[in-house]
């Protein structure tokens, strides 16, 4: 690309090459490394992402652009504003095509396919290609030639892999992943993979109040702050990652120890690149997936896509009575004390007689326990005779209204 580029020169608003990316994170790294390999070439370099504001971008594509990298939604928004013209593409890649040609991509591709000149030349990469998927490439590929690194779908001989069963229940699997955490010798970093938003942001929270120094990344989180917890755990400094599959497909993070599926991932191909976050260029990296009842039919998938078993690790977790040890990347506050939620009372129904009257005896305030106490007001009650380890996890009851959670008196 960068030799084709060498002639001719891009005009105000028509890009001559055009790079697609499934997630804006991909996106700003490709450009990072398009810098590094175009330095000298005097090329103009643009990046449509979402999450930032359109007048920067629309100064850049006004002043022409020879490379552009960019996420669908945030291209077609600049289309139909009248503010990008791609009549002039010359070259067309996409990037992790299975990913950019599932069912939530194609709409957008065809419409970009049909704004590009029908004698460009296209590109598509990627490290899974599903039949089904190899299938529609056909609709946007003419007379195609095929170059196969290795084997499809085929994972990194440098990554070791295990699987570890665990109970039924959601706490089951939290508790596994703590132990797997500080019992582990050579961990340095790790990204614990979810399929849920959701899940993301309720392991980061459980994982934070435990102790551990952690980020999130997931695709509703502000632009801002994926970018910055991206940052700070490429600088070491969160060690730990909670992450959707935003953050399995073609991030660059060298040096990144472990791999850890809190959830076992539906489509198998999306194994395959949830473990090649570890185990790059050359080093060696360790993949763990938490292994339910109802995963085994999503590890066999796995285990037919990959042609290899995945070995069990004999780990016998044993639920922590006392408070957790502090490995180089477990922490706790100096001065504070964790106490069993049961210490803390409340009055009959979470409801005191008065609204302004005095606090029933040993309650602490939200604001200063170094565990937040669950706010009376949806309507949760406590007993202070049944006190509960501090290390255990509170009920989701977020999916049930309010109202079934109130206390009925019983009528005489």
């Amino acid at each position: 690309m960068i030799t084709l580029l060498e002639k001719g020169r891009a005009r105000a608003l028509m890009p001559r090459t055009l790079i697609l990316e499934p997630t804006r994170e991909l996106a700003a790294q490709v450009k990072e490394n398009f810098d590094k390999y175009g330095a000298g070439q005097k090329l103009n370099v643009a990046l449509l992402i979402g999450g930032v504001s359109f007048g920067d971008q629309d100064l850049k594509l006004s002043r022409g652009v020879d490379v552009l990298i960019a996420t669908p939604g945030r291209l077609l928004d600049h289309t139909e504003r009248g503010k990008l013209l791609l009549t002039g593409v010359e070259l067309l890649v996409i990037d992790e095509a299975d990913r950019m040609l599932d069912m939530g991509f194609i709409p957008d591709i065809e419409r970009i396919c049909k704004l590009v000149p029908f004698t460009r030349q296209t590109l598509f990469f990627t490290a899974t290609m599903p039949t089904e998927i190899r299938r529609i490439t056909e609709t946007f590929l003419h007379n195609p030639v095929k170059v196969e690194v290795s084997k499809p779908a085929s994972t990194a001989v440098t990554v070791s892999q295990s699987q570890v069963s665990v109970g039924r229940e959601p706490h089951d699997k939290r508790e596994a992943l703590r132990q797997l955490l500080r019992d582990a010798k050579d961990l340095q970093n790790a990204i614990i993979f979810c399929n849920r938003k959701r899940e993301v942001a309720l392991l980061y929270k459980a994982l934070q109040k435990h102790g551990f120094s952690v980020g999130a990344l997931h695709g509703d989180m502000d632009q801002s702050a994926r970018t910055a917890s991206l940052d700070q755990f490429r600088k070491g400094e969160l060690p730990l990652l909670v992450a959707s599959d935003v953050a399995a497909r073609g991030l660059d993070i060298p040096e990144v120890s472990h791999v850890f599926n809190f959830d076992v991932p539906h489509h198998p191909d999306d194994y395959v690149h949830r473990i090649g976050r570890t185990g790059r260029a050359g080093r060696l990296g360790t993949a763990i997936s938490l292994v339910s009842p109802a995963d085994q039919k999503s590890v066999l998938a796995i285990e037919k896509l990959i042609g290899q078993p995945i070995a069990h690790a004999n780990v016998e977790i044993v639920p922590t009575e006392a408070g957790p040890s502090q490995p180089a990347i477990h922490h706790e506050a100096a001065g504070e004390e964790r106490k069993p939620r049961g210490d803390r009372q409340r009055t009959r129904g979470g409801r005191g007689k008065s609204k302004h009257g005095p606090k029933p005896s040993g309650h602490t305030s939200p604001k200063s326990a170094p565990v937040a106490a669950q706010p009376p007001s949806i309507g949760r009650t406590a007993s202070a005779a049944t006190p509960r380890d501090h290390h255990a996890e509170p009920a989701d009851h977020s999916h049930l209204p309010a109202f079934l959670l109130r206390p009925v008196k019983a009528r005489g």
